[in-house]
């Protein structure tokens, strides 16, 4: 099944997780409904490339986030990435530093999704195109109705992807980390509603 067939049929079944909409005169939707209707939780993985990087850094901001607002007990959240290189680690020394310095306790290791991650979690969140594209032939492959969404469809800055800073400095993951940060924000408030 094509991508956009795919995704036409989504909005046909239930109400989408809309982005932030940057036309003022548009409105958003004040909830969402979740796929997993046999679970009162709602489950969200992060997805970046090797999982060492973007996607360990959004799962730890997110679940902070969660954690402050008392919600704990409605939320999954996990990250994966879509290659195998660096299976088993621990996240990025530079992401768990900025994260760190903001109180964000970065637990996981390294993974790689699969597709019974397509089945068992309500949306996938992903960092880039690359990322994008690659989980959508994956849903489309094992006819998978989840959510995939770009992280910052929901940043209140004008943006699109979430860039790699592995091969950059230690200012690349600040950056990044601000980029998470607010988009996970919204993306929170999104989902609290549903």
């Amino acid at each position: 099944m094509n991508s956009d067939k795919h995704m036409g049929n989504l909005a046909a079944e239930r109400e989408w997780l809309r982005p932030i909409s940057r036309d003022p005169h548009s409105t958003n939707p004040t909830s969402v409904d979740t796929h997993n209707s046999d679970s009162d939780r709602t489950s969200v993985l992060f997805v970046c490339l090797g999982n060492i990087c973007r996607s360990p850094l959004a799962e730890g901001i997110f679940d902070h986030l969660v954690h402050e607002a008392g919600l704990d007990e409605r939320f999954d959240i996990d990250s994966a990435g879509t290659g195998a290189w660096h299976v088993g680690e621990r996240p990025d020394a530079r992401a768990a530093m900025v994260a760190t310095k903001q109180g964000v306790e970065l637990d996981s290791r390294a993974r790689q999704i699969t597709d019974d991650d397509l089945d068992r979690f309500d949306y996938v969140i992903v960092m880039d195109h690359e990322n994008l594209r690659n989980v959508r032939r994956m849903a489309d492959a094992s006819d998978s109705d989840v959510e995939v969404h770009l992280l910052r469809e929901f940043d209140e800055e004008e943006g699109d992807e979430v860039p790699d800073p592995y091969y950059g400095g230690a200012s690349g993951f600040e950056t990044v980390y601000e980029m998470l940060h607010r988009s996970c924000q919204t993306l929170l408030e999104r989902l609290k509603a549903a």
